[in-house]
């Protein structure tokens, strides 16, 4: 494949591919207004907006337990009254999550927890329909921080939850402005970086409001974090490299339910996959599933594909890098950006060719001239490179939504400065809500079977130690 010629502006156009004779230009540097006259957003393109209002209805189609929720919930307005900072991956998916909680009675600020997972005909309809959005693909380091900051602070805004993934709308809030975040009820993250930053909070007694881990919720864990992944791995590498996934050597870093979901995927189709771990039990389990458990300098010269999902930093490191050989393709399914090293690549002996939106080839230098193909630079590969299953997006969604109302309407007391479950009856509602798209019948429980089992007829139905 040859190089082409790409400016950062144009590879920031979003997966469709469409843009605007303005990328060149920064959208914080544009004055823009909607059909209405409403300026308080900031993103790529108003004009797509009507592209991304039918990316939103295509997913509401797919979406039955969130759109369920919305139904059932849209006379009580569980969350009037809350004023969300939202910063989560911006895209159709979450669009209809945004709409569902303003349904609900809540009013939102968004951004993007991604610089490049955000569809920006998507941001474009949400502006549209009067959202606060500030997001766009491609930002910079400086816009990204800029666009979190306009969603805490506002004029005439007060927030009191925050939905976070990575808990970045988090540590910004904490840093700059810790007067309003002791006024939040609540936070809400699905991520394994954001969940973790929230535990160093609480251990180190900086968390002074309660929050609900939804990452560790089974709905959450099992599905978007096993099944999505077993899909959008493939798809992802398929997009970006048109790559021959049979036969090919791959290490998995990490045997956690992304790690998981993606090695059963790359097994079926005829990878011969290694898998790295530091916990002996995930190391046991890949060993149960057929996969070798090694060390990542063991095989890094023959290996095909490298793929990090471990949530950790500096987990394919320069050194790693360095022993790879031509053509090695190198991405990440984890959430942080940290777990391949991309800082070390960029040094001035090293050359930097982008092939295709999300996809560079890193030459070495010598005679031989050694590539390896690193995807969307380190970040999340499946939202930079493909999509997630709108149907798996709904069961997170429902996940978030949920959460956020019980901490919202909790009664003083209920939850203290520290991090929690989602509690497990709401789990199995979550997943009670998808259950009639996919035409399955649960059984009932009999009176004589509930008293001998112990349990109450409508749930909920296993422990909170249970392990699915």
């Amino acid at each position: 494949m040859k190089p082409i010629t790409i400016s950062r502006r144009e590879s920031a156009s979003s997966y469709t591919e469409s843009s605007s004779e303005e990328d060149d230009v920064s959208p914080r540097d544009r004055t823009m207004q909607n059909s209405k006259g409403y300026t308080d957003f900031c993103v790529r393109n108003i004009k797509q907006h009507s592209f991304g209002r039918h990316e939103i209805e295509i997913a509401e189609q797919e979406m039955p337990g969130i759109m369920a929720l919305r139904k059932q919930a849209l006379e009580d307005k569980p969350l009037k009254g809350a004023n969300i900072v939202g910063c989560t991956h911006v895209n159709a998916q979450t669009a209809v999550l945004i709409e569902t909680l303003i349904c609900l009675g809540a009013n939102v600020r968004w951004a993007a927890c991604n610089i490049y997972s955000t569809q920006n005909e998507v941001a474009a309809a949400l502006a549209e329909s009067g959202v606060p959005i500030f997001a766009w693909r491609g930002e910079i380091e400086e816009d990204f921080w800029w666009c979190i900051d306009k969603c805490v602070h506002a004029e005439n805004w007060q927030p009191n939850m925050i939905l976070d993934d990575g808990g970045d709308a988090t540590h910004l809030m904490l840093k700059k402005y810790p007067v309003m975040f002791k006024m939040i009820k609540g936070i809400v993250d699905e991520s394994v970086t954001g969940v973790h930053r929230l535990y160093q909070l609480s251990k180190t007694s900086k968390l002074t409001v309660p929050a609900m881990n939804v990452k560790d919720a089974i709905t959450k864990t099992k599905f978007d974090s096993l099944y999505s992944c077993k899909e959008s791995v493939i798809d992802s590498l398929k997009r970006a490299t048109d790559i021959m996934i049979g036969g090919k050597q791959v290490v998995l870093c990490g045997y956690g339910e992304v790690g998981k979901g993606c090695a059963q995927a790359l097994k079926g189709l005829g990878c011969i996959v290694y898998v790295t771990e530091i916990d002996p039990i995930c190391a046991l389990q890949a060993c149960m599933d057929g996969f070798r458990v090694v060390k990542l300098n063991e095989v890094i010269r023959t290996v095909d594909v490298v793929i990090t999902c471990t949530g950790n930093k500096n987990v394919v490191t320069r050194e790693h890098m360095d022993k790879m050989k031509n053509g090695c393709i190198v991405c990440n399914m984890g959430h942080s950006n940290t777990e391949i090293d991309v800082n070390s690549l960029r040094t001035s002996e090293l050359q930097w060719e982008k092939m295709r939106s999300q996809v560079d080839h890193i030459i070495w230098p010598g005679p031989d001239g050694k590539r390896i193909i690193l995807l969307a630079e380190g970040r999340l590969v499946n939202l930079s490179c493909s999509s997630i299953s709108s149907f798996v997006a709904s069961i997170s969604a429902t996940t978030q939504a949920l959460a956020l109302i019980e901490l919202f309407n909790a009664p003083p007391g209920r939850y203290k400065a520290d991090v929690y479950l989602l509690p497990k009856k709401m789990d199995e509602y979550v997943a009670s809500l998808h259950l009639p798209t996919l035409d399955a019948h649960l059984t009932e429980l009999s009176d004589e079977q509930a008293r001998y089992m112990g349990l109450n007829k409508a749930g909920p139905f296993k422990p909170n130690y249970y392990r699915y």
